[in-house]
């Protein structure tokens, strides 16, 4: 009996052990690439940081492609959290303008963070369909609160993928006209959040019968 219980302490041990291991691979390559740009980071700079050797990065992931998708992974997880504490209203039609606040926001409190989870090109050295769930939740989040507003008659738009895609698109096309500084006409940095804000809400606002 003593026996198993240490076999199963030492397992135990082991798996929290590649856990912590892989949380800090993924913390600092998160941190590099925030800072230096994903191009501009490499598995040695990242083992450098952590005083890692290479080969052991590797025995977690196969390569920076792989690393990237789950320092996506952590981000979209850090939206879904915003999502629910921001945009949790009964009322559906408000919820999704919570929504489309919340999301506007978050791109422009975190731009780096937004330019690798939706504007760097996708790696292309990755099976995407060990990783299909990034962003998963998120979408799902949004695509719950469209179909609420869509049983209840209160949306002009009936079909649920179309309405969701349209609402991702305005609002991910904001964020990104600021990030790449496209907005500098319409209004002053001070203002933009404000301005971003409001032509969400006019947008959704348009939707709603």
């Amino acid at each position: 009996m003593r026996g198993a219980q240490q076999r199963m302490g030492i397992s135990e041990r082991k798996k929290r052990e590649k856990i912590d291991k892989k949380e800090l691979i993924r913390s600092a390559a998160m941190k590099m690439f925030l800072e230096d740009g994903y191009a501009k980071t490499s598995i040695r700079n990242i083992a450098d940081a952590i005083e890692y050797s290479p080969g052991t990065i590797y025995l977690y992931y196969k390569d920076k492609d792989e690393l990237l998708y789950e320092v996506q992974r952590d981000a979209y997880l850090k939206m879904l959290e915003d999502f629910k504490t921001k945009a949790k209203h009964k009322d559906p039609v408000k919820r999704l303008l919570q929504i489309g606040k919340t999301y506007v926001t978050f791109g422009l409190k975190n731009p780096e963070l937004y330019d690798l989870m939706f504007i760097i090109r996708a790696p292309m050295n990755v099976d995407e369909n060990l990783h299909k769930d990034n962003g998963g939740e998120c979408f799902e989040y949004l695509l719950d609160c469209l179909e609420s507003c869509i049983d209840k008659d209160l949306l002009k738009v009936t079909d649920l993928q179309q309405a969701a895609l349209q609402c991702w698109a305005m609002a991910h096309g904001l964020v990104s006209l600021h990030l790449r500084c496209r907005l500098k006409m319409i209004a002053e940095e001070k203002e933009i959040p404000k301005v971003l804000a409001a032509a969400m809400e006019g947008y959704i606002k348009q939707l709603i019968k």
